[in-house]
């Protein structure tokens, strides 16, 4: 989700490792074997980190890490041709507009990384087009009682701001996947949900200055998104990818080692660096990975 204008998260065992994700299927396997896989998205796919950012797919400014789970499972699958074109704040205009990054610079639209070649696409949007990322700093508050977010959470109708921003979103996901298919029309086409960042009935305050009753809202609207997600993969008939259910004890309250997405405090053990907040981890990003290859088994 966006990271350069707003504060930017199973078990262990199903963790994948650095350099070769969990239950990768070795060479010669009977797995469907890719020859062009592209990976599209916001940051959330991009893996945004700023101890181990690589520009050898995009700018700088996307913030992209050099262990993805995009490119995690490109080194799974042994994929001859892989372009990563995820890049953090990108909203699904981003797929086919540049992007204008912080630096001046700008990521060519991601759909150019596509072509009719392209066999395998794995995309991760949407939280950027709902707002959901930019609201969550807007949720700090210097009290545990004193809600941040309810002055952003209704709409000018009275009706919930982000659920409203979810469904305008929804169409906007069901043209992207509709682009690709024109673009790359044997690709097989994975929609992928975001981890549990903050979870319903859960809160931890101060460790995540916001209250209970604002922790509980963005969980739900959280779990709002992806179900959006799984509807638009269900109308467009692409697979969805659910990382969200095996991370719903690895959100940001978790302790250290046990999240596997980063809290307030802007700083990882995995990898060891300044981290972005409210963003997945390696830990998340290795998750991530072992249910896109799990996917693609099936």
């Amino acid at each position: 989700m966006r990271t350069t204008t707003c504060l930017v998260m199973a078990c262990a065992a199903a963790a994948v490792t650095l350099n070769s994700p969990a239950g990768a299927t070795p060479a010669g396997s009977s797995q469907q074997r890719f020859r062009e896989y592209v990976a599209l998205g916001d940051s959330w796919a991009a893996g945004a980190t700023f101890s181990q950012i690589t520009t050898e797919f995009v700018p700088l400014g996307c913030v992209q890490s050099a262990d993805s789970y995009a490119k995690q499972v490109a080194a799974a699958l042994a994929v001859p041709q892989f372009r990563d074109a995820t890049c953090a704040s990108a909203t699904t205009s981003d797929l086919t507009e540049p992007q204008l990054l912080p630096e001046g610079t700008s990521n060519p639209p991601q759909f150019d990384r596509l072509t009719a070649d392209t066999d395998l696409v794995t995309l991760e949007i949407g939280g950027n087009d709902a707002g959901l990322a930019g609201i969550v700093p807007k949720c700090v508050t210097t009290s545990p009682t004193v809600s941040g977010c309810t002055p952003v959470r209704t709409a000018a109708d009275g009706g919930d701001r982000m659920s409203a921003n979810i469904r305008a979103a929804e169409p906007k996901v069901v043209a992207a996947i509709a682009g690709i298919r024109s673009r790359a029309p044997r690709a097989r086409i994975l929609l992928v949900d975001y981890l549990a960042g903050i979870s319903p009935g859960r809160s931890c305050y101060p460790q995540i200055p916001i209250t209970a009753e604002d922790a509980n809202w963005l969980g739900h609207k959280l779990i709002e998104l992806n179900s959006m997600l799984a509807r638009v993969a269900a109308t467009t008939e692409v697979e969805f990818v659910d990382t969200y259910t095996g991370s719903r004890d690895h959100d940001a309250c978790r302790p250290d080692g046990v999240r596997w997405v980063e809290g307030l405090v802007p700083y990882s053990t995995a990898p060891h660096g300044p981290a972005v907040p409210f963003h997945p981890n390696q830990l998340g990003a290795n998750h991530q990975a072992a249910q896109i290859l799990n996917t693609l088994r099936n």
